[in-house]
């Protein structure tokens, strides 16, 4: 948990060996953290962020965000696995197409208003997905974020997170040394 205004950790938990984590979720009073390879999800309290479960899965896990009713991940395919926000089991499959073509390396996720926000690994374009069709319904720019000397020694965009009490979106990469607030028009 951190500070948006100052950048202080306010509060965290290292993740245990031998797990490398990627998508994280807020599901009521849980959180849900996947591992990149390993087929767990770990299930933290959001309050203590004490460990209160695990579950199992197949395949990578890239990107998780919840829906408010459903979990939605992605694995870095074309594809979103909608899943169950009690038992992580499947409830359905969403190819993801762009100008009718299929769209991978779908990676950090943000489920918005019946869409989902995610953004396409290596680039630094962010899409927003229909959950009814898998269309691809908008593409966003974030190269200009960062300056070219704040580029140096970074690696790609890699989060989004979603401030519904002004409707704006957080943006930020793998050792970036920013944070961005923006509203996407």
């Amino acid at each position: 948990k951190v500070d948006i205004a100052t950048g202080s950790v306010k509060q965290q938990v290292p993740v245990p060996a031998p797990y490398f984590a990627e998508g994280l979720a807020d599901v009521g009073n849980r959180l849900f953290q996947l591992t990149w390879q390993h087929g767990r999800v770990l299930l933290y309290d959001t309050s203590t962020f004490g460990r209160v479960g695990e579950l199992a899965y197949e395949g990578e896990g890239w990107g998780l965000c919840h829906d408010g009713r459903s979990l939605v991940m992605s694995n870095g395919s074309d594809a979103l696995t909608v899943r169950s926000a009690t038992t992580f089991a499947v409830t359905r499959t969403l190819k993801v197409t762009m100008g009718g073509r299929p769209l991978g390396r779908l990676n950090e996720l943000e489920c918005v208003d019946g869409d989902v926000y995610a953004n396409v690994w290596t680039t630094d374009d962010i899409v927003r997905i229909d959950m009814t069709s898998g269309t691809v319904t908008a593409r966003i720019d974030a190269s200009g974020l960062l300056s070219p000397a704040e580029r140096f020694g970074v690696d790609v965009l890699n989060g989004i997170a979603y401030d519904p009490a002004d409707r704006t979106f957080l943006i930020t990469g793998k050792l970036w040394p920013r944070l961005f607030r923006v509203r996407f028009v």
